[in-house]
């Protein structure tokens, strides 16, 4: 956390961060002013073209260099000689990046407040709907950062980390548009299982399915494992 806070790149990032929210905060306030319902609101932040935009640009800068630096400057060796185990080891690193995403998304919650703010009862946005856009924002994120991190782990060069993270987010979203590509209903409901753009959307709605919550924590945890296993195979040196 500390590297973060004190590396220019991180402020970089917050501004690119907000920057892309705010523009989707902009829609939310041209559709208020249509007289667009209030769940709408949060689909608007959430489950927007915007909020993939901003997951492709931060996630790849926030993980590439977990990894990739320490080879490339040589303290990956103190490290994996340091009285902490490969899991340990990841694990902070993973919660380090995972604590950064979150504060990233903290001041969002300000267009909540300035929305019910701004309405006569007070109450615009149903907290539980909030609740679920939130969370889907946090298994997601995290899954990613998981695959980040995996990335990193594999090479020195921090660029080829950070554009393989962007594919693989990219590759999800678009993924994303295959149920309705797919002629076969059995087709259909195969692919909605990676559709992260329907997750979002469900989630942005307030509709939390624990199917989901199982994918992303398994896929995550997986990811982890099987970073922490290369790290104890050597493949570091």
């Amino acid at each position: 956390m500390q590297a973060y806070l004190l590396s220019p790149m991180a402020y970089i990032v917050m501004a690119i961060f907000l920057v892309l929210m705010g523009l989707s905060f902009s829609i939310v306030v041209q559709q208020l002013v249509r007289g667009a319902p209030g769940n709408d609101v949060v689909q608007a932040l959430f489950a927007s073209p915007f909020f993939w935009m901003a997951l492709l640009i931060t996630v790849p800068i926030i993980t590439m260099r977990l990894f990739a630096e320490e080879k490339r400057s040589g303290t990956i060796e103190t490290l994996m000689t340091a009285p902490i185990t490969p899991g340990q080891l990841v694990l902070a690193k993973f919660f380090g990046a995972l604590t950064f995403y979150i504060l990233l998304w903290l001041p969002t919650l300000s267009y909540v407040l300035i929305i019910n703010h701004f309405t006569a009862d007070g109450r615009l946005v149903d907290p539980g709907i909030l609740a679920g856009a939130y969370l889907g924002v946090l298994v997601i994120g995290a899954t990613f950062i998981a695959a980040g991190l995996f990335f990193s782990s594999f090479s020195e060069n921090q660029i080829v980390s950070a554009m393989a993270t962007f594919a693989t987010i990219a590759a999800f979203m678009l993924a994303g548009f295959l149920p309705w590509m797919a002629d076969s209903p059995l087709l259909q409901d195969f692919t909605r299982t990676f559709s992260g753009y329907l997750h979002m959307n469900d989630f942005s709605r307030g509709s939390v399915h624990t199917q989901y919550l199982v994918f992303y924590i398994s896929t995550c945890a997986l990811i982890l494992f099987a970073t922490t296993k290369f790290l104890e195979r050597g493949k570091w040196q």
